[in-house]
């Protein structure tokens, strides 16, 4: 396995990108929606593939892949950039005091000369290199609104592909199925 790094041999990953201090920003549907469509415009612009993917509160977890010649680093960079402008926005909105500290606290000691940092750094991914590894991470990103205790079943989380592969629901957003 190729650790927590893109390599060129590799192109399924499993991933996860975690907000700075574990904060619960994805607690409404307005702040689920920023990653949603910061994911469908990866998809349709920049050459992502997602295959499968939970937004947790505090996290979430994507199985992904590039079209041909794309890089998923440079791919997560921008998504992270972008759907952290849109967080931060939307907390301005919002008045949301407390997480706008945190986050600016996580900046200044990030010292990159950004307002706000709202992702911890990288996102962890993880090269998918056989079948059983694929239906374990599967299973990790459906099941863990479960382990967490938010719903009894894994099609029962609204941001989780476990609906579409489930429920054949692809109201939220389109994955791509491998298996």
């Amino acid at each position: 396995m190729s650790g927590w790094k893109v390599t060129p041999d590799a192109n399924l990953y499993f991933a996860t990108s975690t907000i700075v201090k574990w904060t619960p920003v994805f607690t409404s549907h307005a702040y689920c929606n920023i990653l949603i469509d910061g994911l469908k415009h990866c998809i349709t612009k920049k050459g992502l593939h997602l295959h499968s993917y939970v937004i947790m509160p505090t996290h979430a977890h994507y199985i992904m892949s590039t079209g041909e010649g794309k890089n998923l680093s440079n791919i997560m960079r921008d998504f992270n950039t972008h759907t952290s402008r849109e967080i931060s926005a939307l907390l301005m909105t919002e008045r949301k005091s407390s997480m706008l500290r945190t986050f600016c606290e996580a900046a200044m000691a990030d010292e990159r000369g950004n307002r706000f940092k709202v992702w911890q750094a990288g996102f962890h991914p993880v090269a998918i290199e056989s079948d059983w590894f694929y239906e374990e991470k599967m299973d990790y990103i459906h099941y863990n609104p479960v382990r967490k205790g938010l719903v009894d079943v894994p099609e029962q989380w609204e941001y989780s592909s476990a609906r579409n592969y489930v429920l054949g629901d692809h109201s939220v957003i389109a994955v791509e199925f491998l298996l």
